[in-house]
């Protein structure tokens, strides 16, 4: 495998591309049980019938663990976002619809949402107080098996040349709560700045899936508790923003 030639450039990896192939190399440290979790999350989503990569192969090159995955001809949506702005109420659209295919397969060997999420709250830096309520929150919330993605943004999405929109990067897959991964969503759209797409996207998720606002929104401390696992100073004030403006009950 030939790595000259590099499509992304993503945290702790990246990804070349060789003939049909794309493949993810992963940074010395990234643990080994992450890579092949992911791995084996693409195989399942695979399974599904969803338009994903199909996975051809897990190894080692240059003494780096790699994923290679078919390689998809095309854009992602986050790029047709950008070079159309006029057009960002169609592609919003679109951007939920495939979503709600994911939301409507299951995937009953996926790691179950809850239990990442009570993990993340358990690894965080809130005050024990704090951890027993969001603790409490997540285990009144109902509990359903969809496949969540975990990390749905636009720049997921590639709008094949085959008229087909593969969706990519499934580290985080899981399955449970369709409405804890449009919290996720609506959280990562809101930690880039992006307030107007954020607010845009979880009206039309909560139309087009006749999910109440408010529903979506009880789920956000319990997300922004997870994504605070990953310590990242820049995000520190916004999360601890969602942290404190709920009532907890």
């Amino acid at each position: 495998m030939k790595l000259d030639k590099v499509i992304a450039v993503r945290t702790s990896k990246t990804v070349y591309k060789d003939g049909d192939c794309a493949i993810k190399v992963f940074d010395a440290d990234y643990k080994k049980s992450d890579i092949l979790n992911e791995a084996l999350n693409q195989a399942r989503v695979e399974e599904t019938g969803l338009p994903i990569p199909k996975l051809l192969e897990v190894g080692v090159v240059d003494g780096k663990w790699a994923i290679v995955s078919e390689f998809i001809k095309g854009k992602t949506l986050a790029r047709l976002m950008d070079e159309n702005p006029d057009k960002i109420d169609e592609y919003m659209n679109l951007f939920v619809d495939i979503q709600l295919d994911i939301h409507s397969r299951k995937a009953p060997l996926l790691n179950k949402l809850k239990d990442k999420m009570n993990r993340k709250i358990s690894e965080t830096d809130l005050d024990a107080t704090t951890r027993y309520e969001l603790h409490t929150r997540l285990e009144g919330m109902p509990k359903h098996n969809k496949v969540c993605h975990g990390d749905f943004r636009p720049s997921n999405v590639i709008v094949g040349e085959d008229g087909v929109n593969y969706i990519i990067d499934w580290a985080h897959a899981t399955q449970g709560n369709a409405s804890a991964d449009a919290a996720r969503t609506y959280l990562v759209f809101y930690l880039k700045g992006e307030e107007e797409l954020a607010e845009k996207y979880l009206d039309l998720f909560c139309q087009k899936s006749d999910t109440a606002k408010q529903y979506v929104q009880k789920w956000l401390p319990i997300v922004a508790a997870s994504q605070s696992v990953k310590r990242n100073p820049e995000e520190k004030e916004l999360l601890t923003r969602w942290l404190d403006v709920v009532d907890y009950e």
